[in-house]
């Protein structure tokens, strides 16, 4: 981790969580954002929100100028209730409809083309440039705000995500295999991997975290850590 420490953030630190599909970034944001008090961005939630609209639009996926288009005409807020932020879609909560794996796999595609790329980082930087929030995704530490103050990477074996991933789907009624699941999340990881735009990769000053075999709370336990170190030497830097 640097010793980086931005001035003149009027809320607090800027955290990046990246890392691939199913290591737990989501549930690990929601919990430490609630400890810090921070303002928690899922920005894997925006890039489902466009994909739906794709979808409901009948927008080819390789029309960049049509995808341009919608992204121009679609909005996207957070909206906290009861404790949980729900994903508001031109105004209508499409929390549980992103979350399908019909989604998941036109996600991957569509977070590789660049008009939807550089539309959700200018609105994705303008959330978070204040500090007090905590970004979770692909690639912020490395394109979206490669001067966050602290960087997570978080991982897991495949068959880990995939189990993880498995259980989720099966509890919601979805008629999936873990064979199945798993070959789904090498094929994201694939996709994600070797994209032209942004590709996902560990940024050089992040700290690595590797959950498979952790619990929630390890996982937690070590990141809040790291935040409160950094908060505390960014303070004390800051006064001098």
């Amino acid at each position: 981790m640097s010793d980086r420490c931005a001035a003149g953030r009027k809320n607090g630190l800027i955290v990046a969580i990246d890392g691939p599909s199913g290591a737990g970034k989501s549930t690990i944001t929601k919990l430490l954002a609630e400890r810090l008090g921070y303002i928690h961005i899922d920005t894997g939630a925006m890039f489902r929100a466009i994909a739906l609209s794709v979808r409901r639009a009948g927008v080819a996926v390789d029309d960049d100028v049509s995808l341009a288009a919608l992204c121009r005409r679609t909005d996207i807020v957070f909206v906290r209730d009861n404790g949980c932020c729900r994903v508001m879609l031109n105004g209508e909560d499409v929390s549980d409809a992103i979350r399908t794996p019909e989604i998941s796999a036109l996600t991957s595609r569509i977070s590789a083309r660049k008009p939807v790329r550089d539309s959700l980082l200018e609105l994705q930087r303008r959330m978070g440039e204040d500090g007090g929030v905590i970004l979770e995704g692909r690639d912020i530490g490395t394109v979206v705000f490669p001067d966050a103050e602290v960087k997570f990477f978080l991982s897991a074996s495949a068959e880990e995500r995939g189990r993880r991933r498995y259980l989720e789907l099966t509890a919601k009624g979805e008629a999936v295999t873990l064979e199945q699941t798993i070959a789904a999340v090498v094929k994201r990881d694939e996709q994600d991997e070797s994209r032209e735009h942004a590709p996902l990769r560990c940024a050089d000053d992040a700290v690595e975290i590797d959950s498979t075999g952790l619990s929630i709370d390890e996982v937690l336990a070590l990141m809040e850590g790291k935040v409160r170190e950094r908060q505390k030497y960014c303070a004390e830097k800051n006064e001098k």
